[in-house]
């Protein structure tokens, strides 16, 4: 048995095991990823984040989901992220760049453990969502999907990975522990896809609940709160500038025009420090 040195950290109520590969050396984490995140037998989190050095920007990102399955981007996990690397003096710059398998993203300190994140543009083209709904350059927007002899009405986008979106009258009515992993493994998505259902408050508020890809419902998911604010604002059901209801927090999100990365804002907070043995369950 081994141990890892850990630091569990959530974002919003979005959860996370942060791993240091800069200081320690680590196993490799897609077999014992399961084991890691189980809420009962092992630390709890909906995915680990692990720092290791880059070529291409400032540090690396690596993300595995709880079912040790590697994630393109976490919004609320780059926030955990850059709050890790400041308080552990691995950098006290106000902003980084930060390698990601979706691309290179520079979170910014907003200050009060709030931290603003400079996403990437978002991508709309069916084929590079990827979806098998809609054609052409997109966007998917209330595309019919059918489930179990039913028709859901999806809109789709990637945030540098893929997300399905569905706009619901009652966010807490809805199916999300059911109908949510039936459309994360639909046919129509062959990466798999986050699912997030969606209430609208008013043109600058909306409620979002979230089931993520090989994790299940999460507090919060920071890059669907990002494909969200863009869902509505092409659906032309809300403004530019708003804010993002998430069971474990808010978020806020700009979207200034169809061009321009979208920004997103919110806290990211250290709950403890611990030694995990491997294998101790």
């Amino acid at each position: 048995m081994s141990e890892l040195r850990f630091t569990k950290m959530h974002g919003a109520g979005n959860d996370f095991v942060v791993l240091d590969g800069l200081r320690d050396e680590l196993p490799q984490l897609e077999g014992i990823a399961a084991e890691i995140c189980d809420r009962h037998l092992g630390i709890g989190a909906d995915q680990i984040l692990v720092v290791r050095p880059s070529t291409a920007a400032d540090f690396r990102m690596d993300i595995y989901n709880a079912d040790g399955s590697r994630a393109e981007m976490c919004a609320n996990g780059i926030r955990a992220f850059y709050k890790f690397l400041r308080d552990r003096g691995h950098t006290s710059a106000d902003e980084v760049s930060v390698e990601t398998l979706s691309g290179v993203v520079h979170p910014r300190w907003a200050g009060a453990n709030r931290i603003t994140v400079q996403m990437e543009r978002p991508i709309l083209a069916p084929a590079k969502i990827p979806t098998k709904l809609g054609q052409g350059d997109g966007p998917v927007i209330d595309a019919p999907l059918e489930i179990d002899g039913e028709t859901y009405l999806v809109t789709s986008v990637s945030m540098g990975n893929p997300h399905a979106v569905l706009f619901v009258a009652d966010v807490d009515a809805a199916p999300v522990r059911t109908l949510g992993p039936k459309i994360e493994n639909h046919a129509a998505f062959p990466n798999r896809v986050n699912v997030e259902f969606v209430q609208i408050l008013g043109r600058d508020r909306l409620r979002q609940r979230t089931w993520e890809r090989g994790t299940g419902e999460t507090l919060a998911c920071g890059s669907g709160a990002c494909a969200v604010a863009v869902s509505a604002i092409l659906r032309g059901v809300a403004d530019r500038e708003l804010r993002i209801e998430l069971r474990g927090g808010e978020l806020e999100l700009v979207w200034k025009s169809d061009e321009a990365p979208v920004l997103l804002t919110g806290p990211a907070a250290e709950v403890f420090t611990g030694h995990y043995t491997l294998g101790g369950a």
